[in-house]
């Protein structure tokens, strides 16, 4: 249990926060507020077709750009390196891509091109019979490496490859030397933008945002591990009609605001649904309300002060939540896109993407029913006003090579439509071409109760996250409690240890309960099939870590010195098995090496040790 609490203790330490961009640099004309983790009801109807990230791993990066491995990269991209050349020395005369793939029984990777090539140059005089021809050509013209061992060919033309024991075992020693950190996936971008959680100001986060918070500094952490330059973008909803509901209420009811501060406003989960409730049965409130949005965005000081302040506590709010879940994030949230707005809503009208329809400005974009609304009837910006903002600052200040969004897949329909005005605009290729820079939306499903529902109280209120991760820690504490009670190890324990191992293992079983349900569909929240100790579950997952710091502990052997003086043989088939797993390491899909990243990230650094 002691080994469990070392390995476990780092998923509670916080990481420091980074700066925070604020403030905004001008007014612009009233708007809904967003929230882009919320759910929609139109989940279901559109769930199957949400957009996948897939497999984005390179195999056309020169050696010179792979790092601290260099001349690596994965298995399969130095496999299509060979292919390559050999594909040229068979067909020079047609252009095509290496297919390489891991073979499933024959041997270990398969080259699948002559059927391809056959297609391509029979009836042209080619000396070829067959397909089969084509892949004995490829197999003979392979150039001599010492990481194939032998080759095969089967049926029409499929190239077996069986690696080397010994080029595997040097690999696997290779990493123990040199690190993990050389088996990092080689991706086609430096810089990447991961927009996620995204909750609105003077709301509280709710479990409806634990899956984009989670999965987006997941995503933002697979890519800074594959040395990507990754800007972690909160878009708050923090620029809207709400703002002048708020600010009027705290008016109202503290006339000296200024003077008890935060005080003031108290539990903001109450103070909002308090205002919410007074503007929507109070005509002249509301009234007052509307034109404190046009003060409050025309610059007024008493009204900026006012936002500020809400926004302030809002913020507070958010950090109990990111520090529980140990999730940085920097803050660009709506107000800060909003001077960008009007130059590039002048570009699109110019080239002549904009038309007028019933009163509001909108872009018409093929096979949707209904036109993307960029400016309202009122002469407001809206949710994709701002968002097309956002993208242009992105690609055009920021460089971003690859923008991705992390939303429930509810909102699918907003980001096609929104990539689509953007390919119209010519800021973006054509998908098909698979050329950067591009978007990405990452959709995700509902959490659910027990009884299949969205995931709320009894009173039907929306959970908030902070309070769901603190009943995690709770549940764990207790759970902890009864068993170093039982055997008779409490009083080896600190209150400190029992604090730090009670969050680790609560908020990395959210986490990880999470990221282990496919990211599509929804799936029923249950803190005992996440605290179980059984099972697919992070407690099982830092046991089992505990057991081998503790095997390597008892050995008591230096590893260090193990790693200089050892070596590695792959006799036995089970063996080279395991070697072969470890091996395809990068070219695993992004979504399916949770395990890694949650040893990786959360563990202690001294674990090993203790």
């Amino acid at each position: 249990m002691r080994a469990l609490a070392a390995a476990a203790t780092a998923v509670a330490a916080p990481t420091p926060a980074r700066l925070r961009l604020r403030l905004p640099l001008a007014p612009r004309a009233p708007r809904s507020g967003h929230c882009r983790a919320a759910s929609s009801s139109r989940l279901l109807r559109i769930s199957c077709s949400a957009t996948t990230m897939g497999d984005e791993t390179s195999t056309s990066v020169p050696a010179q750009e792979q790092g601290p491995a260099v001349g690596a990269g994965s298995v399969k991209q130095q496999l299509s390196k060979l292919v390559i050349s050999s594909l040229r020395a068979t067909v020079p005369e047609v252009e095509v891509e290496p297919m390489v793939e891991v073979s499933a029984k024959f041997a270990d990777y398969q080259c699948n091109n002559a059927m391809g090539l056959w297609s391509k140059i029979k009836g042209s005089g080619t000396s070829f019979k067959n397909p089969n021809a084509i892949g004995q050509a490829i197999a003979k013209n392979l150039p001599s490496s010492d990481i194939i061992e032998s080759t095969s060919v089967a049926g029409p033309g499929f190239v077996n490859i069986t690696l080397s024991n010994r080029w595997v075992a040097k690999r696997i020693q290779d990493m123990l030397v040199d690190g993990i950190n050389t088996w990092a996936p080689i991706l086609p971008v430096k810089r990447a933008v991961i927009d996620f959680s995204s909750p609105n100001i003077a709301k509280e986060m709710h479990v409806g945002h634990l899956r984009s918070t989670i999965i987006g500094d997941t995503l933002a952490r697979m890519f800074e591990f594959s040395n990507v330059d990754v800007l972690r973008r909160n878009h708050v909803g923090d620029w809207g009609t709400q703002f002048g509901m708020l600010i009027e209420y705290l008016f109202e009811k503290f006339p000296n605001w200024q003077e008890i501060g935060s005080q003031a406003i108290g539990d903001l989960q109450i103070f909002y649904k308090a205002s919410k409730h007074r503007f929507d049965n109070d005509q002249e409130f509301k009234e007052r309300a509307q034109q404190g949005v046009v003060r409050l965005q025309g610059g007024e000081e008493k009204y900026r002060e006012a936002w500020k302040k809400i926004c302030d506590i809002s913020r507070s709010e958010f950090d109990l939540v990111y520090k529980r879940l140990n999730v940085e994030l920097e803050e660009k949230g709506e107000s800060f896109y909003n001077p960008y707005i009007p130059q590039v809503l002048a570009e699109l009208s110019s080239k002549g993407l904009i038309q007028e329809s019933e009163g509001a400005q909108v872009i018409f974009i093929e096979g949707y029913q209904i036109p993307l609304i960029v400016v309202k009837r009122d002469g407001g910006f809206n949710y994709a006003s701002t968002d097309l903002a956002a993208l242009w600052y992105r690609l055009n200040v920021e460089k971003a090579e690859w923008i991705i969004y992390v939303t429930d897949v509810g909102q699918q329909q907003h980001f096609e439509m929104f990539f689509n005005a953007a390919k119209m605009a010519g800021w973006l290729p054509d998908p098909k071409e698979k050329k950067y820079p591009k978007t990405s939306h990452v959709g995700f499903g509902l959490v659910l109760g027990s009884d299949g529902k969205r995931f709320r109280t009894r009173s039907t209120e929306v959970v908030r996250l902070v309070e769901l991760l603190d009943e995690a820690k709770s549940r764990s504490k207790t759970e902890l409690l009864q068993r170093l009670t039982e055997n008779g190890k409490i009083v080896d324990w600190t209150d400190e240890e029992l604090e730090q191992t009670s969050e680790a293992v609560g908020y990395g079983a959210v986490k990880y309960a999470d990221l282990k349900n496919n990211r599509l569909t929804n799936y029923t929240f249950s803190f005992e099939q996440m605290l179980s100790d059984k099972g697919n579950t992070a407690v099982y997952l830092q046991y089992a870590h505990a057991r081998i710091c503790s095997i390597i502990r008892k050995s008591n052997k230096d590893l260090e010195e193990l790693k200089m003086s050892g070596a590695i043989s792959l006799d036995h088939p089970d063996e080279r098995v395991l070697g072969l797993y470890l091996i395809r390491f990068a070219e695993v899909p992004f979504i399916t090496i949770i395990e890694f990243y949650f040893i990786r990230f959360w563990k202690s650094d001294t674990s090993c040790q203790r």
